[in-house]
């Protein structure tokens, strides 16, 4: 049942992480399976075993997630653009308690306001940035190191709360390009792009694992902020429709959802750390 239910955890990581407007990292926080992620990517070679059982479901989930849903993800946000969003807000409000109880586990000071809205400000800055996106490198045929810039910045937006890796890619006019180049499995891309992928995990682990350590509270904070500020930033306009109201049920089923997945992740956790 734990395999299973970190391979699902896996399979919603890796949609965030090739989801317009949604990240990868705010879905691991929100999951519970955040910190232990980081810990596990950036001490990999420590106790390995254990390591790899941590990692394998939720690897194979995110693989998964990214491969076998990035047709369908095209296709809802072509087709069905409001509804997706309405489910990743609901999804997102969910988890708030439980990344609530995360921040304050070791205590709360009110200097840990401050980098929450620093991060909160980032990510309505990169709202403010996408209404107005640009092709800065328009590349029909991109060379292999375009490629591996490419998979760092999805690694980027995969292990940082709050940052869409799926927005900078727009904004630089690679999006598209890759997207279709992992729906038709062209290893040509997935290769390179798998490579930078890669390498940039294990960078911002560490740097992330790092400062749980010496600055948890600070760290988690910035972390609300980041997924704060994604709800704000993927929110659909309000329009008073029957298609505004049927995305608001479907928020509700979303939220109600992510809060039981929420309180899954915690109690799975405490048994880990009981054990």
């Amino acid at each position: 049942m734990k395999f299973l239910s970190d391979f699902i955890k896996g399979i919603i990581i890796g949609i965030g992480a090739v989801a317009p407007g949604v990240s990868g990292g705010s879905f691991a926080v929100m999951l519970g399976v955040y910190d232990k992620l980081t810990d596990a990517i950036a001490n990999i070679f420590h106790n390995l075993i254990n390591k790899i059982k941590t990692l394998f479901p939720l690897g194979i989930g995110i693989c998964v997630g990214v491969l076998g849903f990035s047709r369908v993800m095209k296709y809802l946000f072509e087709h069905h653009e409001s509804q997706v969003k309405f489910l990743f807000i609901g999804l997102m409000l969910g988890t708030l308690p439980y990344v609530f109880k995360e921040a304050n586990k070791k205590g709360f000071k009110r200097t840990y306001i401050l980098p929450c809205i620093i991060a909160f400000s980032i990510t309505v800055l990169f709202m403010i940035l996408e209404n107005s996106i640009i092709d800065i490198i328009p590349e029909s045929s991109p060379s292999l190191i375009a490629l591996i810039i490419y998979g760092v910045i999805i690694g980027f937006g995969t292990i940082v709360p709050g940052v869409s890796s799926s927005f900078i890619l727009m904004y630089i006019g690679a999006y598209e390009m890759l997207l279709d180049g992992i729906v038709s499995m062209d290893l040509m891309v997935i290769m390179p792009v798998g490579v930078g992928f890669g390498l940039s995990i294990l960078l911002f682990a560490n740097i992330i694992n790092y400062l749980f350590k010496k600055a948890y509270g600070y760290t988690y904070y910035a972390i609300l902020g980041f997924v704060m500020g994604s709800i704000i930033s993927i929110a659909p306009p309000l329009d008073i429709s029957m298609e505004f109201l049927f995305g608001f049920l479907i928020c509700l089923v979303g939220c109600m959802v992510s809060y039981k997945l929420s309180r899954l992740g915690a109690v799975s956790q405490e048994s880990e750390n009981i054990c």
